[in-house]
């Protein structure tokens, strides 16, 4: 090693080397990645198991609740679910956890659609859903 090569030039050459390989990583992995073909037959997006909530029709406290997987757009690509209450629809979504929650109460959890339409019924008291409406 000459003697003009200090230890500071040394360890700013190996920062840099290390700089530049953190940052190709990451375009090398997404090129992998772009290049291999994918197939999605089969495979369940949801990301909470091949088993979804099971469809329900029944009549809870007088009020006929209805829950169907959805098997269209958006939302049935991310594992969406249909709920009505006495034919309204009740607005319900899965959190990353699995369990669900509704507008009809936001901050409590239920571990399946089930659960979470016999709650909102409960919490309803006998009033009607009133759809929600966006501007």
């Amino acid at each position: 090693m000459s003697k003009n090569v200090t230890r500071r030039v040394v360890l700013r050459g190996t920062a840099i080397a290390v700089a530049g390989a953190a940052l190709a990583a990451p375009a090398a992995m997404a090129a992998t990645r772009a290049a291999l073909p994918m197939d999605h037959t089969g495979m369940d997006h949801s990301g909470h198991g091949s088993h979804g909530p099971q469809p329900f029709d029944e009549v809870y406290q007088g009020r006929r609740i209805v829950g169907t997987p959805v098997t269209t757009g958006h939302e049935a690509h991310h594992g969406g679910f249909a709920v009505t209450i006495d034919g309204k629809e009740l607005h319900v979504m899965r959190n990353a956890d699995g369990t669900w929650i509704s507008v009809i109460n936001h901050y409590q959890t239920y571990p399946d659609p089930l659960a979470l339409t016999r709650a909102a019924v409960d919490k309803l008291q006998g009033a009607s859903l009133v759809p929600i409406t966006t501007r």
